[in-house]
Order: C-alpha cells, then sequence, then structure tokens
C-alpha cells in the first residue's frame, strides 16, 4: 500500500502503527519509502527519534489512534470481542456492529454532558 504512493507527490505519507512496530529497520524502511512514521514509541528505547516526535502531527496522531484503540479495546474486554462464537463473516459482523453500538450508548452520557 506505501509502495502506491507516488515520489513525485506534494502530499505527505503517514502511517500510524502499534509498539510492536518501533524497530529500526521498519521505521527505516518506512524513511525509504518516503513515509513518516507515527508509531507509537517503546518505553525503554525508540526507533522514532525527534524529527517525526516534535512536530505536532506525530501528537495528533498518537492521539487519534488512542481514542480509535479504546473503542476496540472495550469491544475485547467489555463487548465480548476477544474471540467471536459465531461462525460465518455475516454472523461475525453483525455481532461486531451489535458491540460497537453497545459501545457508542455507553459513551453517550459522557459525551452530552461534554
Amino acid at each position: 500500500m506505501i509502495h502506491r504512493h507516488s515520489p513525485g507527490s506534494t502530499r505527505q505519507l503517514t502511517l500510524g502503527a502499534d509498539k510492536g512496530f518501533d524497530v529500526a529497520e521498519f521505521v527505516a524502511d518506512l524513511r525509504q519509502a518516503c513515509a513518516t512514521p507515527h508509531v507509537a514509541q517503546k518505553s525503554r528505547y525508540s526507533a522514532i527519534d525527534g524529527r517525526t516526535t516534535r512536530h505536532e502531527g506525530y501528537a495528533l496522531s498518537i492521539k487519534n489512534r488512542k481514542r480509535i484503540e479504546e473503542a476496540f479495546g472495550w469491544a475485547k474486554t467489555v463487548g465480548g470481542m476477544a474471540q467471536t462464537v459465531y461462525r460465518g463473516l455475516e454472523r461475525a459482523r453483525s455481532r461486531f456492529i451489535l458491540t460497537m453500538t453497545a459501545n457508542n450508548l455507553a459513551r453517550l452520557p459522557r459525551l452530552l454532558a461534554a
């Protein structure tokens, strides 16, 4: 997918990923493909240097990724989606939609109060 991005484009390509992708080889490959890595940093050491982390776009990317991951984390722990009990893509999809709808309903009072 990254390789489909044209190198002559004026748009900067970014790629967000989890801490597991905070590896020097992966970050180097992204930079070689003219992509900015917005990877969550490991706590002890990181392959992401100050060129990326000091920009406001990196902070926004991490903040947005955290907000998205919270919904999936809720679905896995509270919503029972860590392992589906349904067979078939359509039934699993229906269960996922129902779980995410329940997540939105659980968040609704907080959103209305803000």
